[in-house]
């Protein structure tokens, strides 16, 4: 089956986004303050009203169950694409407060960042831009191959399809989770919390509703847990998402 076309979605080489999108100027824009509240004892993201913030209200589980005669892999493939294209261009918006000064690792949590494994099979620390923008290449070069995403009725999706999209979907979460660990004073400076936790919710639902996300990688270690691993044990509180 084609990627788009058996759900009525043009898919057009020329729309799909560049690989860093455009982003407004940023000269109003406050130097990035602390990203936990000014009592320090939790992270903003966690703290009323922000915590609350979003345009979908009630339970993802409904906007996320394989609609009636689509194919599970034209679903999947079609959110992922979506997905990508909403966070790279939040990412877009921000990107000029995520430098290699202020963000010098992947950060994700008080005691933890990501490494980027290298051609030579090795864990690497590479600076948040650098590591965001190989994620955001790679996806984007993924879309764009024909054999791994194909756009032309006929072509089916290869085997290795979801094992390809559960690395995706583990290389997003990441991006995610650093932008709401350093980035989140910029997002309410811009008021897109409501807009960005919507997205994030939208996101997780549908990672566990598809078994492409492990709670493991949304939680972290013991040891080095992942900031965001108590937004999604807040927002199952809430209602907003399942166990």
């Amino acid at each position: 089956m084609s990627f788009f076309n058996s759900i009525g979605r043009s898919m057009s080489r020329n729309p799909r986004p560049q690989k860093r999108s455009p982003t407004p100027t940023s000269a109003d824009m406050p130097p990035p303050p602390s990203p936990v509240s000014p009592s320090a004892s939790k992270p903003l993201y966690l703290c009323s009203p922000f915590v609350e913030a979003a345009l979908v209200k009630g339970n993802f589980k409904t906007i996320v169950v394989l609609p009636k005669y689509v194919d599970i892999m034209e679903w999947v493939a079609v959110n992922v694409f979506d997905f990508y294209t909403n966070l790279n261009e939040f990412y877009g918006v921000i990107s000029e407060c995520c430098t290699q000064h202020s963000c010098p690792t992947m950060s994700a949590g008080t005691n933890l960042s990501y490494t980027w494994i290298n051609q030579d099979r090795k864990s690497v620390n590479l600076p948040a831009p650098t590591y965001i923008d190989y994620v955001m290449t790679w996806v984007q070069n993924l879309l764009d191959d024909e054999s791994v995403f194909p756009t032309k009725s006929g072509h089916d999706f290869p085997q290795s399809f979801p094992s390809t999209i559960k690395h995706v979907y583990r290389q997003l979460l990441r991006v995610f989770a650093h932008i709401y660990h350093a980035h989140y004073p910029q997002l309410l400076h811009l008021r897109s919390e409501p807009h960005f936790n919507s997205l994030f919710a939208h996101f997780l639902a549908f990672g566990r509703e598809y078994e492409l996300l492990d709670l493991k990688d949304v939680k972290g270690a013991a040891n080095a847990p992942v900031g965001i691993g108590s937004l999604w044990d807040k927002w199952k509180e809430m209602g907003i998402l399942e166990g």
